[in-house]
């Protein structure tokens, strides 16, 4: 799902929200009666989020689904709620100067009316206050809560107002406040990215987690080359240009619907981020090899490794969601790919019945479930949905994958393990207790890597990338080769 991104406000910068502003296209679409549709669906979208924790884009989806509204509506909703969830720490400071009681103590509608609204005030280009004051209070009104909306009207009237004045906290004199109000991060992230980075690169780390991030293809190398491709891409997404290191990878731009773009129905190309293409390329998957992918839906990376044999080989994809394994064939009838068999498994459970058909794998991707914090960019409701709990329960789950992986990968194999997160607790904690117990393993050095890897890995030999950077997804990746058994 492509979002449309929010002006955006440097770490440096410690002032509030614009004032009003003049007549824009938003303001003549305004309806005399009831509030418009794409605010409702905000609203309710981001309340559910906020409450139920609730994932925004399956949320949303849902939501855009039943509302029938034009493209143009889709387009403002989505917005509205992708770009609220992603500024709420820089919202909820804005509203907390602005209240006269906390935040905390509203009715969740009105929190989330008031969050939707303030977003409108102090980020939206095209939206007059008035108009978003105004819908505001019209929306509160048709959830019910009429006796909210002066409340309502008087709060955001004064964001409207006053809120230039809203000096946030600078970095230099706060960091932690300056993370969590300014940049939008939870405070117990905040914390931990400046012990990691200090502040400077922390608040830089932050602060490109609110930007948008670059929309990337994979080449389908069975049907074309990158060369080849790129100047017809350019017609269309003129900034196309290669990526900087994953060899098949386009960089098309910061916006740009793929899904409708003739290579893309054609399948010549597929959306995903370079870090993630370069957790294949770590694989380095060789055609006639057995290869399987445990964690296998939606289906990116198994088509990326069904590219790279081009026929010749064997790949297993595993999910234990029945549904989403439906998302892996489909991609690859539309790449026109072969030689994968999918099945339902659930990989935290032994596999070894696996190695009655077929032995074991030459090489084994483990791309583990993870708490996402890598790419806040594109799921900026994980920040707020994770917990610090959280990670050593997903830790103990990746462990298990690592477990189920190992007694299928053949002596001399190779088993990539990669997350979409920076959380030490899922990246090196996991693979250095996994090797703990495994004498007759190792960690790949980078001089295994292709060379366009190589300046990525540290001398640990994990791959590890930030959108500060590199400007790709926060990716971890390491991996791991079983030594061949000593001769008896």
């Amino acid at each position: 799902m492509t979002t449309t991104p929010p002006r955006d406000k440097s770490a440096g910068d410690t002032r509030g929200p614009r004032g009003p502003r003049g007549p824009a296209r938003e303001g003549s679409a305004r309806r005399s009666g009831g509030p418009t549709a794409p605010r409702m669906v905000a609203i309710r979208v981001v309340e559910r989020v906020q409450r139920a924790g609730a994932y925004a884009d399956l949320a949303l989806h849902h939501a855009l689904v039943q509302s029938n509204m034009p493209p143009a509506d889709r387009a403002l909703a989505t917005e509205l709620v992708y770009g609220t969830l992603r500024w709420r720490g820089r919202i909820d400071y804005l509203l907390s100067r602005a209240l006269e009681r906390d935040l905390a103590k509203l009715e969740p509608f009105v929190v989330s009316a008031l969050r939707v609204g303030a977003y409108q005030i102090a980020f939206s280009d095209r939206i007059p206050a008035t108009a978003a004051v105004d819908e505001a209070v019209r929306c509160v009104r048709a959830l019910g809560l009429e006796r909210a909306t002066g409340l309502v009207n008087a709060v955001l009237r004064r964001i409207a107002r006053e809120g230039e004045s809203f000096a946030l906290p600078a970095l230099a004199d706060d960091p932690i406040a300056h993370l969590v109000h300014a940049c939008s991060i939870p405070e117990w992230l905040a914390q931990r990215w400046l012990e990691a980075y200090g502040p400077e690169e922390a608040a830089q780390l932050a602060t490109s987690m609110n930007e948008p991030a670059p929309v990337t293809v994979r080449v389908n190398r069975t049907r074309t080359s990158r060369e080849a491709l790129l100047p017809e891409l350019k017609t269309r997404f003129p900034e196309a240009a290669p990526c900087r290191h994953a060899p098949d990878g386009i960089v098309l731009g910061r916006r740009g619907d793929v899904g409708q773009d003739p290579a893309f129905l054609a399948g010549l190309i597929s959306p995903q981020d370079e870090a993630s293409q370069l957790v294949v390329d770590w694989l380095d998957p060789r055609p006639g090899e057995r290869i399987l992918d445990l964690c296998a839906a939606p289906g990116t990376k198994t088509a990326a490794i069904a590219e790279r044999l081009g026929g010749n080989g064997q790949i297993l994809a595993l999910d234990r969601h029945e549904r989403r394994l439906g998302l892996v064939g489909r991609g690859l009838r539309r790449l026109g790919l072969g030689g994968v068999a999918v099945a339902e498994r659930d990989a935290t459970k032994p596999l070894t019945d696996l190695l009655a058909h077929g032995g074991p794998f030459d090489r084994i991707l483990v791309d583990a479930p993870c708490s996402g914090l890598g790419a806040l960019r594109r799921n900026p409701d994980a920040r707020w949905r994770v917990r610090p709990e959280d990670l050593g329960e997903l830790a103990k789950i990746q462990r298990q994958l690592l477990e189920s992986a190992a007694g299928l990968l053949k002596p001399g194999g190779v088993l990539v393990y990669s997350t979409c997160t920076v959380t030490p607790e899922e990246n090196e904690a996991v693979i250095r207790g996994f090797m703990a117990t495994r004498a007759s393993w190792r960690i790949a050095p980078r001089e295994d890597a292709p060379a366009e890897l190589q300046p990525l890995i540290g001398e640990d030999g994990f791959l590890r990338l930030l959108p500060h950077r590199n400007d790709t997804d926060g990716f971890f990746a390491a991996r791991l080769v079983r030594s061949r058994p000593d001769p008896k």
